[in-house]
This record gives C-alpha cells, sequence and structure tokens, in this order.
C-alpha cells in the first residue's frame, strides 16, 4: 500500500540529487584553473520503483515513480588523449634538450664575429703576409707572436666551453633521473591511495587526477609505458618496471646511460641531454681538435722555389719543387730564425704539459717563440752562386712567403672527423663546413621542436575540451540544478500544506 509520506521521500532525494550535482558545479568551477583537474559529473538514475497495490487493481495499475537518486561522481577523462599527449610530451622533451644545446653551440662558435675562429685564422694568415713583407721588422714579428697567440686562446676556450656543457650535461642527467624518481615515489602512493578510497565504492577522483598529471609530467623526462591495473598504474621504461601498485624501482643515471645504450631509453629529456652530449658535443669536440691538430701537424703540399737547399742536403733544387709537408710545424722547420746565430725553425705549435698531443684544449704557440719572436722563423737557405755553395740570407722572406699562401693551401683532414665527407680542403672551407653542418643541425632541430610544439598543443586542447572546465557551461548547469533544487522544495513544501491540511485540518462530518 502507498505511504501517504511516500512524496516527502520523493523529494527528498531530489534535493540530495541536485544538492550533490550543484556542489560538483562548484567544485568544477572552483578548479578552473587548476593544472591537470579533470571535469566532474554527478551521475543520475531514477530510483527503484514500489509497486502501487490497491482495493481496485485498476485503479492504481503499473509501479509508482520514488524519484531519483545519484549512483556517482565520475571525472571525464580520455585515455586515448593522455596516451597520445604523453608521446608528444616525450617527444617535445627531447628536442627542446637538443635544440638548446644546438643553441649554445651556435653562440659559442659566435660566427660570423671579431672574435670567432675565423676572424682570428684570416687575423694569422694576414700577420704572416704583412711579415713577409719585412721579415725583420719586429713589430710585424709581435703582431705574427700575438694573433698565433689568439689563435690558440679561441681554440682554447671554446674547448673549455664544450668541456663545460659535456659537464653540464652528465650532472643534468642524474638530476633528471631524481626528478623522475620523486614523481615515481609519487605515483606509486597515489596506486595505494586511490586503490584503498575506491575498495569501498567511492570514486578517487581528485587523486587520480594528481596521478595523471604526475604521469604527465614524468613522460616528459623520459619514454614510459602506461598500464592501469586494478592495483593502479604500472609504468615500464622499455622492459623495466618503475612503478607497479607501490613498489617503486629507482633510476640512476647510469640506469638511465644503459637504457640508451640498449635502445630502451628513446625520447624525454633525459633522453636529449645524452644525445646532445654524445651526439652534439661529442662530434662538434671533435671537429675542433682535427681542425687544430691539422693545422700543426696536418699534411699539405708547398712548392719550394729553385735554388731552396732541402733539409739534409747541401746543393739547391734546379727547379721549382712540389714537396708534402706535415702542417705548420712541418713547414717552420724548412726555415731559418732571425736570431744570433741563425737556427733551424721548431715546431711554430706545441702542446701543454699533460697533454699527450695537439687538440683544441692543449694547443699553444711554442713557448721558446713566445718569449721570443726572433725565433720566427722566415728565412729558407738558398743557392747563392754558380758553384752550387749555399747560404742562409738573414732575414730573407722565403719561408714567410709560403706561409703566407698557406689560406688557400688544401690540407688532408682525418676523414672520421667529418664521418668521410671532408677529407682535403683549406682549413677555412674546413671550418665553415663545420660551422655550416652546425647551423643545418640547429634549423632542423628547432623545426622539429615547433612542430611538436604544435602537435602537443593540439593533443592539450583536445583533451581540454573533453575534461577541461568550462566556466560557461558550469554556470548553465549550475542554473540548471539550482532550478531542479527549487522546483523540489517547492513540491516538498507542497506536500507538507497538504499533510497539514490533512492532519490538522477541521471540520464536521456529514455536515
Amino acid at each position: 500500500m502507498r505511504s501517504t509520506f511516500h512524496s516527502l521521500e520523493t523529494a527528498k532525494r531530489s534535493l540530495f540529487t541536485q544538492q550533490a550535482a550543484i556542489n560538483t558545479v562548484g567544485h568544477n568551477i572552483a578548479n578552473a584553473n587548476t593544472e591537470g583537474f579533470s571535469r566532474q559529473k554527478v551521475t543520475m538514475v531514477a530510483s527503484r520503483p514500489i509497486e502501487a497495490y490497491g482495493m481496485d487493481r485498476s485503479l492504481a495499475p503499473g509501479q509508482l515513480g520514488t524519484g531519483v537518486e545519484f549512483t556517482s561522481i565520475t571525472r571525464i577523462r580520455n585515455a586515448f588523449l593522455d596516451s597520445q599527449y604523453r608521446e608528444q610530451s616525450q617527444g617535445l622533451g627531447n628536442l627542446s634538450i637538443q635544440t638548446d644545446t644546438l643553441s649554445k653551440l651556435e653562440q659559442f662558435v659566435n660566427e660570423p664575429s671579431d672574435t670567432g675562429i675565423r676572424t682570428v685564422l684570416e687575423n694569422f694568415w694576414n700577420a704572416w703576409s704583412d711579415l713577409s713583407k719585412d721579415p725583420q721588422n719586429v713589430t710585424g714579428r709581435e703582431i705574427l707572436q700575438e694573433t698565433a697567440r689568439g689563435l690558440t686562446d679561441t681554440f682554447n676556450e671554446l674547448s673549455r666551453q664544450l668541456t663545460d656543457l659535456d659537464a653540464d650535461l652528465t650532472s643534468n642527467i642524474e638530476v633528471k633521473a631524481n626528478e623522475a624518481n620523486s614523481l615515481l615515489t609519487i605515483i606509486s602512493s597515489l596506486n595505494m591511495e586511490i586503490r584503498k578510497i575506491e575498495s569501498i565504492g567511492d570514486d578517487a577522483n581528485d587523486l587520480r587526477d594528481q596521478r595523471d598529471l604526475m604521469t604527465d609530467k614524468l613522460s616528459a623526462i623520459i619514454n614510459i609505458t602506461v598500464t592501469d591495473t586494478d592495483q593502479g598504474y604500472t609504468i615500464s621504461l622499455g622492459g623495466n618496471e618503475l612503478v607497479e601498485a607501490g613498489d617503486v624501482n629507482p633510476l640512476t643515471s647510469l640506469a638511465l646511460e644503459t637504457a640508451y645504450a640498449n635502445g630502451s631509453l628513446i625520447g624525454g629529456e633525459a633522453y636529449g641531454m645524452i644525445v646532445s652530449r654524445d651526439v652534439y658535443v661529442a662530434d662538434f669536440s671533435q671537429q675542433l681538435d682535427t681542425l687544430a691538430n691539422t693545422l700543426a701537424n696536418g699534411e699539405f703540399q708547398v712548392t719550394l722555389p729553385k735554388g731552396t737547399v732541402k733539409p739534409g742536403e747541401t746543393t739547391g733544387i734546379l727547379a721549382d719543387e712540389v714537396i708534402t709537408v706535415k702542417g705548420i710545424n712541418g713547414l717552420h722547420k724548412l726555415g731559418y730564425t732571425l736570431g744570433n746565430p741563425v737556427e733551424v725553425g721548431e715546431n711554430f705549435f706545441t702542446f701543454k704539459t699533460g697533454s699527450t698531443g695537439i687538440t683544441a684544449s692543449s694547443i699553444q704557440l711554442n713557448p721558446n717563440i713566445a718569449a721570443d719572436s726572433n725565433k720566427i722563423a722566415t728565412s729558407l737557405r738558398t743557392t747563392t752562386d754558380t758553384t752550387g755553395a749555399t747560404t742562409v740570407v738573414k732575414g730573407n722572406n722565403g719561408l714567410a712567403l709560403l706561409m703566407s699562401e698557406l689560406k688557400g693551401s688544401k690540407f688532408s683532414f682525418d676523414e672520421t672527423a667529418q664521418g668521410g665527407g671532408i677529407t682535403e680542403a683549406t682549413v677555412g672551407d674546413f671550418y665553415s663546413a663545420v660551422v655550416g653542418a652546425l647551423g643545418v643541425q640547429s634549423q632542423e632541430s628547432s623545426r622539429l621542436y615547433q612542430n611538436t610544439q604544435a602537435q602537443l598543443d593540439q593533443v592539450d586542447a583536445s583533451r581540454a575540451s573533453v575534461s577541461g572546465v568550462s566556466l560557461d557551461e558550469e554556470m548553465s548547469e549550475l542554473i540548471k540544478y539550482q532550478y531542479a533544487y527549487s522546483a523540489s522544495a517547492r513540491f516538498m513544501t507542497t506536500f507538507d500544506q497538504m499533510l497539514e491540511k490533512l492532519i490538522n485540518g477541521t471540520g464536521v462530518v456529514g455536515r
């Protein structure tokens, strides 16, 4: 039989349900600008009806509705868009580091400029050319001495900057490992909290949002695979599980290096740091070392003029002769100094104490030449008469002229320095090729970064259209639920008045 108070129960259920909906809308509005928040929605269903029995079945057919109730408060989220976002995020993290590294390399090179290697090389050749016009000029010798020192200092400084950048990238790999571990710990903790709350039938919406936000941040550091299980998120790097339920397998910089080596680490900022260090910085350092060593010791051909007496011989050559010389050092040792007595030239460039050879970091002007500009060899031993007698004309410009022509001479380069691309070129052309390749790499990396950023923004916009809070939509929902609540309250008031009349009303029966 129907209860007299049935309608009160119906009104009460409606009030509770509409109030829950209003509270949820308020929660959405309050978190409209909260990072990682997903809008929530109350799921309403008609409550279980009752049989409407009566004395006369024809007067109370079927079932009688009992109103509305809410079964859950769920967050609006699309797992596919989350997966797409994380995939793009790891790509952006990688490219952001690579682009930044290449930009720093371009700043180090600083070409074209008045302080770059191209300029100091040009000054070096010009100094030899000026000295060849007056080999005994003390000022010209000191200018050459200073420009040579400026050239080696430029190599040294650029190498130091590359070494510092290499060290920074290495230390930042450890920083990123620690940052990832912090996120992994939070995710595992959230796994346990969510499982505890949802085991009693509740929806841990806000905690799930926090876990997804932490997972998004983690995807920018390393490429991850996320599997949603009954125990929570299982997060893996390659085939290694980093999080399973509440268990965490911490990362180290060594673990990241190993994952990179075996091909498991293929994205994220950590990957970008290793690639930047082991590819871009390492390659440019190798090319710079090759340039410095080739300048000092690389083979090239030079034409000795007729009458020149080659080392170890006593008579001059009868005609111009092309010989192969090992770098500026080799050519300089063919000449003679301006000192008293005249001496055979030494290596023009040497390497610093503690080094095993000439590199960009170790190259230096021979300390003897740095201390005495008269040690700069500018003369050649030549035949002076028809009898074949030889002498050194003190201060002649034979060697200085050959040095001044080296700007256009082709040196033999280590073919591994450019991946087999350049084996013979002038020093200037080789350096231009290195700088040009760096510029192309930087431009391409920047283009890929911008494209990936656009793709990430597109996925994020799609995700926001599903999960994001629209204040206009929430205000519309608020008005709808407010009217429903007011109508339910009015229904309760109306039925309360009916009961008041029924219970407390007065009158004479049968009158």
